[in-house]
């Protein structure tokens, strides 16, 4: 990539950090409120389980399908001819309105039946709470798909702030209706107060979608009341839709079965897999999604113009970049797990227990081992999405499914909830080095030497760091305890600072590429002046 283009992939990816670190923070205060609230339990179990139907008809419709679809053709019709740019995401919104309202509708219908399937481990009145609280769910569908489909064409014209900015006012909202209505909701109907957050995840999708809408006015979004299935936009949108829809109904299911598994374990082992997950996912959604993001725009660049060089030196760099972020988030993570897991949710009078706290961190753990995989393939995804080939990944998407339940099945009864989490590790890997083989055959080339260089570079300072990361934590604790906040604060901060520059320093010396551009994301978003700050549709 040119130096110019390198900045702008750094500026997008540093925004998108920015933001995606405030909405994981007001998503933490979420978690927080709702575990201290109702504690790690049937109902916490409940409320998880309550969007997996409506997230399923999401994601199969507009989160994973289309998006991976819609933006690489609407870019290409708005760079030669925008009316029939718009033409065609008018008739893709229409049919997804139809889609929705039907999904919708057969979801309520039959919410019983199906959460019945989905948790047969639950008791008469866990199965009652998780059903009430799905019907909820299904609102917050609706405003989520118009936000899905506005922010791939804002993300096509290369507009991140409102998407970003929409996704942190989310978490916002279920914040401010949870705690505004639980207690209300409590005192009427007792048992169902966590309906309150319900109501605030419709808020939040509601107010996602609001403030992404003077976005899509000012790149001059026009609606056509047109239903053409046969237009060639979106033929194209469809065919490269359909496999990922495939995948996305795989990967669903997936899902069910290990929640199904779970259902059946001690109450709150299901939420402490939840809990868990997301907390590994963290470093994936600030960082990963931040870098792939921003990369993608550049190599479906690079493709169109036939400039296949600086394809592989994109997708090479943003991945390697990934690995140089989430392997030492990884392995901090698992250091640091049970004092993480014990400062952010166990408070003092609180329903999340010492208990709950090491279910959460034994999760955490194993999930730890496949942290890295997952936010490789974010990028490697947007590779061949770039190439508009979204077969491959949804081959490696299903193999490493049909992989996870199989393993998930198989370690569930020796390993408990545990089990669970390794198989789910175990089948990202699986997933990466398959994505990884088969780019290889498409293009011939993955930048393998400097891979596997860069990974060993990684690896060696990331070992380093966790050695230095468990005794700056012991030694914390036998000087401070660890049962005050302020004790367990400064064991976490001692200790991830001290961690962080010993990585940092081993990294620099090692001069490593992947350190520079990490650096400029950073540095250029904390540091640049206000006169330097493009203007949003540059980014």
């Amino acid at each position: 990539m040119s130096k110019e283009q390198n900045a702008t992939v750094a500026r997008a990816a540093g925004f998108l950090m920015v933001t995606m670190i405030a909405s994981r923070i007001l998503g933490y205060l979420r978690d927080v409120f709702i575990y201290n609230s109702f504690g790690q339990n049937r109902i916490t179990d409940a409320y998880h389980a309550a969007f997996s139907i409506p997230d399923f008809l999401y994601m199969i419709l507009v989160g994973g399908a289309l998006s991976s679809s819609f933006i690489p053709v609407f870019s290409s019709y708005i760079a030669k001819d925008k009316e029939e740019g718009w033409r065609v995401a008018s008739i893709i919104l229409n049919w997804v309105m139809i889609l929705l309202f039907i999904g919708i509708a057969v979801g309520i219908a039959f919410t019983p039946q199906l959460i019945e399937l989905l948790v047969p481990g639950f008791d008469e009145t866990y199965m009652e709470l998780t059903v009430a609280l799905t019907k909820i769910m299904f609102i917050q569908v609706f405003f989520m798909s118009l936000s899905g489909i506005s922010q791939g064409i804002l993300q096509s014209y290369k507009h991140f702030t409102s998407p970003a900015l929409g996704s942190v006012l989310y978490n916002l909202g279920i914040i401010i209706g949870g705690l505004t209505l639980a207690g209300p909701i409590e005192r009427m109907f007792p048992g169902y107060g966590i309906a309150g957050f319900s109501v605030g995840v419709v808020l939040g999708a509601m107010i996602n979608f609001l403030v992404q809408v003077p976005s899509l006015k000012k790149v001059g979004f026009h609606y056509y009341p047109s239903f053409d299935l046969s237009h060639p936009g979106v033929k194209s949108i469809m065919a490269l839709m359909v496999p990922v829809f495939i995948g996305l109904s795989i990967e669903e299911l997936n899902s069910f079965v290990s929640q199904a598994l779970a259902s059946d374990l001690a109450p709150g082992m299901l939420a402490a897999l939840k809990t868990g997950q997301r907390l590994m996912q963290l470093p994936v959604g600030v960082f990963a999604i931040a870098i792939a993001v921003a990369v993608f725009p550049t190599m479906t660049a690079h493709v169109a113009k036939g400039e296949m060089d600086e394809f592989h030196q994109s997708a090479s760099l943003g991945l390697r970049s990934v690995l140089f972020i989430t392997i030492p988030a990884a392995v901090g993570l698992a250091v640091l797990r049970v004092p993480i897991v014990r400062f952010m949710y166990e408070f003092k009078g609180g329903a999340f227990t010492a208990a709950a706290t090491e279910a959460t961190a034994d999760a955490l753990l194993f999930y730890c081992i496949g942290l890295f995989a997952y936010g490789a393939i974010h990028v490697l995804s947007r590779t061949f999405y770039s190439l508009q080939n979204t077969m491959t990944p949804v081959f490696a998407s299903v193999s490493s499914i049909v992989f996870n339940i199989g393993l998930s099945i198989a370690l569930v009864r020796p390993m408990g909830h545990t089990g669970l989490a390794l198989a789910y590790s175990l089948s990202g890997i699986f997933n990466m080095l398959l994505l990884l083989l088969l780019l290889k055959k498409k293009t011939g080339s993955v930048d393998e030497k400097n891979l596997l260089v860069s990974f060993g570079k990684i690896l060696l300072a990331s070992i380093v760091m966790a050695a230095v990361v468990y005794f700056t934590a012991l030694g914390c604790a036998s000087v401070l305890g660890t049962a005050g906040k302020f004790a367990q604060c400064m064991q976490l901060a001692v200790s991830i600072g001290v961690g962080a520059v010993v990585y940092a320093l081993i990294t620099i010396n090692l001069k490593m590429d992947e350190a520079d551009m990490v650096k400029g994301v950073l540095m250029r978003k904390l540091k640049r002046r206000r006169k330097e700050v493009p203007k949003e549709k540059e980014m």
